[in-house]
C-alpha cells in the first residue's frame, strides 16, 4: 500500500493490520502506545471490539493492508484513538466502496466524523478504481445521516431500518 496514513486537520489515520487487530481482541495495547498512541476514553468500545473479526477476515483475503479495509481514527492533540472507519473491502465492478465510521461516545458531536470519512472519501476516489462511494445508515441514526448530508452524499433509497446513500 503505497499510503501509510491519511492526515488531515485534527486527525491522523492508520490502517489496521491484522496483528494490531489481533492484539486488540486479546487487550493488548503494547504496540499501539509503542508506535506513541493513547487509547481515548472508552476505546475500544463494543463496535470497535466486534468490528475487529471482521476487519481481520478482510485483511486475511488481501495479507497487508491495500486502504480498502479499516483504518484507526487518532487525534493528534494527545495522539488518543478515537474510533475507526473504513470500507467493506476493494471497489466492486462498478468502482463502487462503502464507507462506514465510528467515534467513541467521549468525542462524539466535535466534527470527528465528518472529518475522518472526508479524508477517507478523498483517498477512496483519488484511486483510479473508485468511482462512487456508498454507504448506509440505520433510519434513526441521525447523526451519521447528518454527516453524510454535510459530505455530500445523496440519499438512493430507503427501506424499513436503513438509508441508502452515494456519492461519486
Amino acid at each position: 500500500m503505497s499510503t501509510k496514513r491519511i492526515d488531515t486537520q485534527r486527525l491522523m489515520l492508520i490502517p489496521f493490520t491484522h496483528r494490531i487487530a489481533t492484539n486488540i481482541l486479546r487487550e493488548n495495547y503494547e504496540e499501539l502506545t509503542d508506535m506513541g498512541l493513547t487509547l481515548g476514553k472508552g476505546w475500544p468500545d463494543q463496535d470497535a471490539i466486534d468490528t475487529m473479526p471482521k476487519i481481520m477476515k478482510a485483511l486475511d483475503l488481501v495479507g497487508e493492508p491495500t486502504g480498502f479495509e479499516s483504518w484507526m481514527i487518532i487525534s493528534t492533540d494527545g495522539m488518543k484513538i478515537i474510533g475507526d472507519a473504513g470500507f467493506k473491502g476493494r471497489p466492486n465492478a462498478e468502482g463502487e466502496v462503502d464507507i462506514g465510521y465510528g467515534i467513541i461516545e467521549a468525542e462524539r458531536k466535535k466534527g470527528y466524523a465528518i472529518e475522518a470519512a472526508t479524508g477517507l472519501a478523498n483517498w477512496a476516489l483519488s484511486q483510479p478504481e473508485v468511482k462512487k462511494i456508498t454507504a448506509k445508515c440505520l433510519l434513526d441514526n441521525i447523526d451519521s445521516a447528518k454527516v453524510l448530508v454535510k459530505m455530500g452524499f445523496e440519499e438512493i433509497k430507503r427501506d424499513d431500518t436503513m438509508i441508502y446513500w452515494s456519492k461519486q
